[in-house]
């Protein structure tokens, strides 16, 4: 019979950065508290300042989470029973997670292992990967505010190029304005945000 641990994962759905995570061998509502604490202190998040959106999963809705988050004046949200979509931020993220090349096709060896392999993860999506849903920039850059600047030079460097060659473009070039609104569920516009740090996801990896 096999074993799991599990991952509490959260990100910023503005910037798309993850913010904090850590990777247990027991679901609690404990740890996951103690993991959005922590989050609270290392950014500055002030009380009434965000929202926690979550699954339904018993670590998100237990009492001790609850509580810290109360204590933080952080609002809590779940997703609707049986309504994947009512997150598709996470659902994106895990999907990119487990479609890495360098995903374990085999069980973590330890606790340790499976620590290991999610830092380096969180690292190349957080500094490496440029996010297409937020014009090609990096979470992190996006998160510290460098977005704004680094679009506004690419957006000059396609401008100089058309009118270097205009024979080469048919229309206008690529927008690059940064995103400035981000909506929790795009389809149907159920959370408008314009708050800079928003949601948290959590879920399991094999062990």
């Amino acid at each position: 019979m096999g074993s799991y641990c599990y991952l509490y994962l959260f990100m910023d759905i503005f910037s798309r950065k993850i913010i904090g995570w850590q990777v247990y061998d027991v679901e609690s509502s404990a740890l996951a508290g103690e993991v959005m604490r922590d989050i609270c202190l290392r950014e500055d998040i002030l009380p009434n300042q965000v929202v926690l959106h979550s699954d339904n999963g018993s670590p998100m809705k237990g009492a001790t989470m609850l509580g810290t988050l109360q204590a933080l004046g952080v609002m809590p949200s779940f997703s609707r029973p049986s309504v994947s979509n009512d997150n598709p931020y996470s659902e994106s993220l895990f999907k990119t997670m487990k479609y890495r090349s360098d995903y374990p096709v085999k069980k973590f060896e330890s606790l340790l292992s499976a620590r290991q392999w999610v830092g380096k993860f969180v690292d190349w999506y957080n500094n490496e990967h440029r996010h297409s849903a937020i014009k090609f920039v990096t979470p992190s850059q996006r998160h510290d505010g460098l977005d704004v600047e680094l679009l506004k030079k690419r957006a000059a460097v396609y401008e100089s190029a058309k009118e270097t060659h205009p024979e080469r473009w048919s229309g206008d070039v690529r927008n690059w304005q940064p995103i400035r609104i981000v909506h929790l569920n795009p389809n149907q516009n159920i959370v408008k945000s314009h708050m800079e740090k928003e949601v948290c996801l959590e879920d399991k990896v094999a062990a």
